[in-house]
């Protein structure tokens, strides 16, 4: 009888670990997008992102939140793995950016992570340089 008692307890174990393992990896663990080789959602100049954004938020977080966009604009400033474009939106680069000088005309896609009202930007993440042309 304890025997009986034993596996039935032993069996219950296994499948609540099975059935925990089975939605830990299904449910749960998702593997990191690759925003590089996604085709963009939206394709947009970085004051009409900013625009949308101002004049409705919740609209503009439907439209553009956790989607690839690619963004155009000048950038206005520059550091090892930021660039922001237009003085209005974020873009935060995986690895250092080569140094490109103000107001170099840029395409950069990436995942765009929503409005930040305190410094009144949209902000970006995941970001890499499509193509730049010197203006």
């Amino acid at each position: 009888m304890k025997r009986k008692k034993t596996a039935i307890v032993t069996a219950s174990i296994l499948v609540v670990v099975s059935v925990c393992i089975y939605f830990y990896y299904g449910f749960l663990f998702k593997e990191a997008r690759n925003i590089e080789s996604e085709a963009p959602d939206y394709s947009i100049t970085a004051t009409k992102l900013l625009e949308d954004y101002t004049t409705n938020p919740k609209k503009a977080d439907s439209l553009y939140l956790n989607k690839t966009i690619e963004i155009t604009g000048g950038i206005t400033k520059e550091t090892d793995s930021v660039l922001t474009l237009e003085g209005t939106v974020f873009c935060l680069f995986t690895q250092k950016v080569k140094a490109l000088p103000v107001k170099t005309k840029v395409t950069v896609k990436g995942k765009c992570i929503g409005y930040d009202e305190l410094f009144q930007e949209v902000k970006l993440d995941q970001c890499t340089l499509i193509n730049n042309q010197i203006n």
